[in-house]
C-alpha cells in the first residue's frame, strides 16, 4: 500500500503550482510590463503566448521521458529547470530577455503537470482518485485563480520582477520533499523505447503553423485571405500527417485512446473550456486597470474572491465525483462558469464593488465543480498502460486550447475595437465594448460543452486489482 498519502499528494500539489500560476501571474502585471519595455500589446502578449507553446511542445516529451528516465527523475529535473528559468525571468532587462526566459521555464513546467497527474492516477485506486484529483487540483487551479491576485499584490510593491523571484524558494521546497515523499517512484520499471523524430516533428509543425497563422496571418491579412486560408490548410496537412505517423510502433503520443468514447467526452470539455477560459481571461486585467482605472493592487484584490472560494469548493467536488454524481456536477460546473462571463459583460464605469465580486465568486464554483469531475471521467475511461498518454494529452489540450484562445481573443478583439471606432466611437469605449463582446462570445462557447457533458458517466468504476498494483 502507498504510505505517506498526503504527503505525496502534497508534493504534487507543490510542484505542479509552480507551473500552473505561472500561467496567469503574469497577467496583471502585463499593463506595467508593457510601460517599462514600452512595446504594444500583442508585443507583450508574447510573454504569455511563448510560455503555453514553449509549455505545451514539451508535453508530448513526457512520456518518452517517463519511460527512459523514469517518473522521479523526470519530475525532479523539470522542477530544477522551471526554477532556473524563473530566476532568469527576474533578471531580465528586456523584452526579448523576458520572452527567452519564459521559454526555459516552459520547458521545465511542461512536464510537471502531466507527470504529476499520472503519478496520482497511478499510485490511488479508481474510487479514491476523484478525492485526490481534487486536492490536489487545489494546487493545479489555485495557480490560475490566485496568480493574478498575488502579482498584482508584488508588482505593486515590489516591481513586476518580485512575481518570478517568488518561484525559487518554492521550488527549493519543492525539490526537498520530492527527495523526501517521491522516492518510491525509483522502483518503477524502466524501458528504452526509441524516439519517435518524425512524429515530434510534425507535432512541432502543426502548433507552430497554427499559431503563426492565427495571431499574424489572421490579423494582418484577414481571416477571408489566401494567406490565412493556405495557413490554416497546411496546419491541418501538418495534424493528418501527425496522426498517421501515431500508427507506427512507439509513436510519440498513443492516439489509440481516442478509440474510447468516454476519453473522447472529456476530452472535448477540456478543450473548448481551455479555448474559453484562457481567451476569456486575457483581456480581464485591461479591463480593470484600463477603462475602470483599478491599479494593480485593487485589480489583485477583486480577482482574490475567485480563489478563495475555489480552495474551499475543489475537494467538495471531487468528494461529489467519487459518490456518483459526475455528470450532474460537471453541468452545474458548465452553466456557472458560461454565467460568470455573462456578468463580467455588464461590469462598467460605476459597477458597484459587490457585483464584481459576485462575479468571480461565481466563476470559481464554475470552475471547481467542473475540474474535478471532468478530469476523473477522463481518468477513469483510459487503461492503467494509457494513463500517462491520457494525462499528456490532457495537459496538451489546457495548453493548446489557451494558446489558440488568446490569439483568437486576440485577433476578435482587434476586429471588434476597428468595428467601433469606424462607427465613430471613442477609442476608450470602443475598447471596452470590443471586452464585453468578447465576455459574451467566451459564455456562450462555453455552453458547447453541454453536449459532451450530457454524455458523462455518473459513478466511477470501482478499483481494479490491476489498479491495486499501483499502489505498491
Amino acid at each position: 500500500m502507498l504510505k505517506n498519502k498526503t504527503q505525496v499528494i502534497l508534493t504534487l500539489m507543490i510542484g505542479t503550482s509552480m507551473a500552473a500560476i505561472d500561467s496567469s501571474i503574469v497577467n496583471v502585471s502585463l499593463p506595467v510590463i508593457q510601460r517599462q519595455f514600452q512595446v504594444e500589446v500583442d508585443e507583450v502578449s508574447l510573454v504569455i503566448t511563448a510560455y503555453m507553446i514553449t509549455f505545451l511542445l514539451f508535453i508530448p516529451l513526457t512520456n518518452w521521458l517517463k519511460n527512459r528516465i523514469g517518473y522521479y527523475h523526470l519530475y525532479m529535473g523539470s522542477i530544477i529547470v522551471f526554477t532556473i528559468g524563473s530566476l532568469l525571468c527576474s533578471l531580465s532587462t528586456n523584452l526579448d530577455l523576458l520572452v527567452l526566459s519564459r521559454i526555459i521555464q516552459a520547458i521545465g513546467g511542461g512536464a510537471l503537470a502531466p507527470t504529476s497527474l499520472a503519478i496520482l492516477s497511478e499510485s490511488f485506486p479508481k474510487n479514491e482518485r476523484g478525492s485526490a484529483i481534487g486536492w490536489w487540483g487545489i494546487g493545479n487551479v489555485m495557480g490560475p485563480a490566485l496568480g493574478p491576485t498575488l502579482g498584482g499584490v508584488l508588482t505593486e510593491y515590489l516591481g513586476w520582477q518580485s512575481i518570478f523571484y517568488v518561484n525559487i524558494p518554492v521550488g527549493i521546497i519543492a525539490i526537498l520533499m520530492n527527495i523526501r515523499y517521491l522516492s518510491y517512484l525509483k522502483q518503477r520499471p524502466r524501458s528504452n523505447p526509441r524516439f519517435d523524430f518524425r512524429g515530434y516533428f510534425l507535432f512541432v509543425a502543426f502548433v507552430v503553423l497554427l499559431q503563426f497563422t492565427l495571431t499574424n496571418t489572421g490579423s494582418r491579412h484577414g481571416f477571408a485571405s489566401w494567406q490565412f486560408i493556405t495557413g490554416i490548410l497546411l496546419t491541418f496537412f501538418c495534424g493528418w500527417l501527425f496522426i498517421r505517423s501515431s500508427r507506427r510502433p512507439d509513436p510519440l503520443l498513443d492516439l489509440s485512446v481516442f478509440f474510447n468514447a468516454g476519453f473522447n467526452r472529456a476530452f472535448i470539455i477540456v478543450a473548448i473550456r481551455s479555448l474559453a477560459l484562457f481567451g476569456g481571461m486575457f483581456f480581464l486585467p485591461f479591463l480593470l486597470q484600463g477603462y475602470l482605472g483599478y491599479t494593480e493592487l485593487q485589480s489583485a484584490l477583486l480577482l482574490l474572491p475567485n480563489a478563495l472560494i475555489m480552495l474551499v469548493t475543489r475537494p467538495i467536488a471531487g468528494k461529489l465525483a467519487d459518490n456518483g454524481m459526475i455528470r450532474n456536477i460537471s453541468i452545474l460546473g458548465i452553466c456557472l462558469l458560461s454565467a460568470s462571463f455573462v456578468l463580467f459583460a455588464f461590469i462598467d464605469t460605476g459597477t458597484a464593488i459587490l457585483f464584481i465580486i459576485s462575479a468571480m465568486i461565481v466563476r470559481g464554483l464554475g470552475i471547481s465543480f467542473l475540474i474535478s469531475p471532468v478530469s476523473t471521467a477522463m481518468l477513469n475511461a483510459v487503461s492503467q498502460a494509457q494513463t500517462s498518454t491520457a494525462t499528456s494529452l490532457n495537459s496538451l489540450i489546457i495548453q493548446l486550447g489557451g494558446s489558440v484562445g488568446i490569439a483568437i481573443s486576440s485577433s476578435m478583439h482587434s476586429y471588434i475595437y476597428d468595428h467601433y471606432i469606424d462607427k465613430a466611437y471613442s477609442v476608450l469605449l470602443s475598447e471596452h465594448y470590443a471586452l464585453q463582446d468578447g465576455f459574451l462570445f467566451t459564455a456562450v462557447l462555453i455552453l458547447a460543452t453541454l453536449i459532451p457533458a450530457a454524455r458523462l458517466p455518473q459513478r466511477v468504476a470501482r478499483s481494479l486489482p490491476a489498479n491495486k498494483e499501483a499502489m505498491g
